[in-house]
């Protein structure tokens, strides 16, 4: 049954700003918008049978364009989502975040009444985005082969650790798994002499980007030729493919001309740098950043250095030109390099911890984080798309959804009547 919380009417409706749009003034306080121009994928809908982070921000972001994404989850809710700090169940900062815009049906897939509402849900879709293994797919008859027999419109997209046609094809996959298997925490060894994981989920999120440029161009396909198609974004071959834009190095060429690895980026010496009161990123780049550094420190003779006239040389040099850096780093304060960077157009920031982004002046300038009211949550700080669109905005629709919250309002949809939905109970 659908909690009363769940369809409070009682608040004022107050429109936010789209999620791609610079909010004016202050954070915004109140319910989502339900005017303004749709986004470039109203009308087409999307089921999401993904757990976790990978498939869920990748329909989040279809979904912020407008497509009606439907979350069919288990009844109970999914366990990744249950982590402290939150208010209710299966509601934390990730629910919230990665979650906007859905719709929440719970069925049970083994169950046959839920099976059926999942053909049915299906049945309505333009898209199919799954996590699940092969077997399990083919088991609950949600392979792309069984489906796409049904519904040759049908875009299936299965994300999984491995592409399917190699031996590790069967193989459970987790974002460090990923990061160790692919190269990414080896690259660390270069650095600091032994692996190390991104502290941040970086396999899970670089392929949801990949998982939705797969669906936006067989979407283009769909509408040049009416027909849909099978899509598979393997996580391994995904990041293998991301790591080597740069750091195929010598390995590129055949035989080899050289090791892998960009030295740029490898250098022990490329990291943010103690000033006189703090740390900053400061890297001068071009030709013209690099002499205006070091008269600016009182060295103008390094740049007649012959490691370092050039870029390629600069590169090559990495480490010794970075260690310079290092050292005369304390020698201002981070105020005064930003002020100096600013002045002859020379990459810099401060560094800034996570939990100062709220405040920083430009990401309130642009609205980035307003703060919006939940109807079961309460208050939370939203973190709006980052991108802007001149016709087709992104935009908060929906609050993310408690699990199945939109069970009955759905399957009525389907033309399920309240007697076959108790059924399911």
């Amino acid at each position: 049954m659908t909690d009363a919380r769940l369809d409070r009417t009682d608040e004022p409706a107050i429109s936010e700003p789209a999620i791609g749009e610079p909010a004016i003034g202050e954070p915004a306080i109140g319910e989502p918008a339900s005017d303004g121009p749709p986004g470039a994928l109203a009308g087409i809908r999307v089921v999401d049978l993904t757990t976790v982070l990978m498939g869920p921000l990748a329909t989040r972001m279809l979904a912020d364009h407008g497509a009606d994404v439907i979350r069919v989850e288990a009844k109970g809710g999914e366990a990744f989502l249950d982590s402290e700090p939150r208010r209710h169940p299966h509601m934390n900062a990730m629910a919230l975040n990665a979650h906007r815009n859905k719709r929440s049906v719970a069925l049970d897939l083994k169950n046959e009444e839920g099976a059926a509402a999942m053909v049915d849900l299906v049945a309505t879709a333009d898209v199919l985005v799954s996590n699940m293994r092969a077997g399990a797919l083919e088991r609950l008859g949600l392979d792309a082969a069984t489906l796409r027999a049904r519904h040759p419109g049908l875009v299936h997209c299965v994300a999984n650790g491995y592409g399917s046609a190699g031996p590790y094809a069967d193989r459970a996959a987790y974002d460090d798994a990923i990061q160790a298997i692919s190269g990414l925490a080896a690259l660390q060894t270069r650095v600091t002499g032994e692996p190390g994981y991104s502290p941040a989920v970086m396999a899970d999120k670089v392929c949801s980007l990949h998982i939705v440029q797969a669906i936006m161009a067989a979407l283009l396909h769909k509408a040049r030729t009416g027909l849909g198609q099978a899509i598979e974004v393997p996580m391994f071959e995904t990041m293998v493919a991301f790591n080597l834009v740069e750091h195929h190095g010598g390995h590129l060429f055949d035989p080899p001309l050289g090791d892998v690895g960009y030295p740029r980026t490898l250098s022990p010496f490329r990291k943010p740098y103690r000033c006189a009161d703090g740390y900053a990123c400061i890297l001068p780049y071009n030709d013209a950043n690099w002499r205006a550094f070091f008269d600016f420190v009182g060295r103008p003779e390094v740049m007649d250095d012959p490691r370092f006239a050039a870029h390629a040389d600069r590169i090559a040099n990495s480490s010794e030109l970075y260690g310079m850096v290092e050292e005369l780093a304390p020698t201002r304060t981070v105020a005064q390099w930003m002020e100096f960077c600013v002045a002859y157009s020379i990459p810099a920031n401060p560094v800034l911890d996570l939990n100062q982004m709220a405040d920083d002046p430009h990401l309130q300038a642009v609205g980035m984080m307003p703060v919006l009211d939940h109807p079961t949550e309460g208050r939370y700080r939203a973190v709006r798309d980052a991108i802007t669109y001149e016709a087709t905005p992104t935009r908060l629709r929906r609050h993310a959804p408690t699990p199945g919250q939109h069970t009955a309002e759905i399957l009525t949809e389907l033309g399920w009547s309240a007697e076959r939905m108790n059924r399911m109970a």
